[in-house]
């Protein structure tokens, strides 16, 4: 266990109440204790993947984690990030939900791609909800420190065994609950998420079938097969821009705060290793041999869509993306499967970063009454319930016959649960610990828990790993214009000595001042 959970704010790393000891993480982590009401998976957890579950589960059969409405009546406001239209006040599942909490939720869902900056102007103000969500792509100028300025510590009431009182939090993996521990206090409530899979890269499994193909297995056997699959004439390119893989593959380190390794007795940064540009290098030998969708290098278009019909025969995304296109293409085309391929290294076995246990959380304000805590604390319990549990489904479809129907073994959303049923809203609030179940595309569920679990024994911690790291405010900027000239770079619109030039700058700016604040949290982190 790191020793240093979490960083406090200002131009120190290491001083005051955010550096917390092995020992301080020991009194401030919550108890951990498996669900008693969780159903056994079909394809069990290995090296710790996501456990599966492939088949449906009847209503009759899942169980109760939360017998009786734990609320005591109070209502809550809860702002959360959504990606699309909000349902209206009052709706059926809304309704269900504060119900069968206990509570009475008024939601200010924002639109999640301008979240941020909505977000910051919250925080700054006073008129604070009671709830806020904060993914972690948010965590940048003073919304850290709001976060520990403006938001409760849950310690007394989660910390050790206190825990307890809420059962489903207990079995909440501990990795997703160090993750949650900012400016030496335990203040979110987490989404669990998956050990790996920010990157995965896909291919079209029933076109490479139907020809004989085989995934690739090392960098120059990709780019050779790319080239003897492209044909511009009918519309068949290798792959979308596959700079994101090639990072894994040439094993970049990871985005901050994970960036640094120390490499002979140094801290150095991912813009300034061999393996950066060796993986800008390669994907740009992709675009150079014409293998690349040419919208792909007008960066124009929806790569999915050209995946799916079949323009493009590789590309890469989240996990999420998986069940999303297989659900979508079981009707539109039939025959239609995706995997994924195990990622190579560039020379020999691979090498990829575990993420956090967590990277979004909700966060409960402050100025709450202790009552009104453990009230809160009652709504995500019930959000946090594991899966084959009626509390589960409720908060994933709504209510039966209403929301969804039963069709075929399998929950179908009506249209109904369609408009009303927003995954934004409660699942941000807590999540039980990641998994993958998904009754309507059983074989989507096997093939993703499976390539996690050829995959993790490749899996490293970075150096920083589950520590929440707020860098000083002068640094938060310094490396906004790389990824824009990352694409530059692969799309040969700038070389990759343009890119050397810019690492240089990076450090003239303050790249070596950073290295040198992430050196002392080193230092305090051996002194603690």
């Amino acid at each position: 266990m790191p020793l240093l959970a979490a960083c406090g704010s200002g131009e120190s790393g290491g001083g005051g109440e955010g550096r917390s000891t092995e020992e301080d993480l020991k009194s401030i982590l919550p108890t951990y204790r498996q669900s008693d009401t969780a159903i056994d998976p079909d394809i069990p957890s290995e090296n710790g993947s996501s456990p599966g579950y492939t088949t449906f589960i009847p209503t009759a059969e899942l169980g109760v984690s939360v017998p009786t409405p734990k609320g005591n009546g109070g209502t809550f406001t809860a702002m959360t990030p959504l990606w699309g239209t909000p349902p209206r006040a009052g709706n059926e599942y809304w309704t269900a939900m504060d119900e069968a909490i206990g509570v009475k939720m008024n939601w200010q869902t924002q639109d999640g791609n301008t979240y941020g900056e909505k977000l910051g102007a919250v925080l700054a103000g006073n008129d604070i909800p009671d709830l806020v969500c904060v993914p972690s792509w948010e965590l940048g100028g003073q919304i850290p420190q709001a976060i520990s300025s403006r938001f409760a510590d849950l310690g007394e009431y989660l910390s050790g065994d206190k825990v307890l009182d809420y059962p489903n939090l207990a079995a909440i993996p501990t990795a997703a609950w160090q993750a949650s521990v900012f400016g030496g206090a335990l203040r979110g409530l987490p989404m669990p998420g998956a050990p790996i899979g920010g990157v995965i890269p896909y291919y079209r499994q029933d076109v490479f079938e139907e020809n004989g193909w085989s995934p690739p297995t090392d960098p120059q056997e990709f780019i050779d097969f790319a080239k003897d699959v492209t044909s511009a004439k009918n519309r068949v390119w290798a792959c979308e821009d596959m700079k994101w893989s090639s990072f894994v593959i040439h094993g970049v380190l990871p985005e901050k705060p994970n960036y640094f390794a120390m490499v002979d007795g140094k801290l150095v940064n991912r813009y300034e290793t061999d393996a950066f540009l060796e993986a800008l290098e390669w994907t740009r030998k992709l675009y150079d041999a014409g293998v690349v969708h040419p919208d792909a290098v007008a960066v124009q278009g929806d790569s999915k869509n050209r995946f799916t019909a079949g323009e493009s025969l590789m590309f890469n995304d989240g996990d999420g993306t998986w069940h999303n296109l297989v659900a979508e293409q079981q009707a539109a085309n039939s025959d239609f499967r995706m995997n994924a391929f195990d990622f190579f290294g560039a020379d020999g076995d691979p090498v990829l970063w575990r993420a956090n246990g967590a990277n979004i959380w909700t966060f409960v304000n402050k100025t709450l009454s202790p009552d009104r805590i453990r009230e809160a604390l009652e709504i995500a319990n019930f959000c946090a319930a594991p899966y084959g549990t009626i509390e589960q489904r409720m908060r994933g479809y709504g209510v039966e016959d209403v929301h969804y129907t039963i069709e075929n073994g399998v929950q179908v959303r009506t249209p109904l649960g369609e408009e009303q049923v927003a995954p934004e809203t409660y699942v941000f609030i807590c999540s039980p610990g990641s998994f993958v179940a998904y009754p309507d595309t059983p074989q989507m569920v096997e093939d993703l828990t499976n390539w996690q679990k050829r995959m993790l024994p490749f899996a490293q911690e970075p150096l920083f790993f589950g520590r929440q790291v707020q860098e000083p405010d002068r640094f938060a900027n310094l490396a906004d214009r790389f990824e824009a000239l990352e694409d530059d770079v692969v799309r040969g619109n700038q070389s990759i000595s343009d890119m050397q030039d810019a690492v240089a700058e990076w450090r003239r700016n303050g790249g070596d001042q950073l290295r040198d604040w992430y050196q002392e949290l080193l230092d305090s982190e051996a002194s603690a």
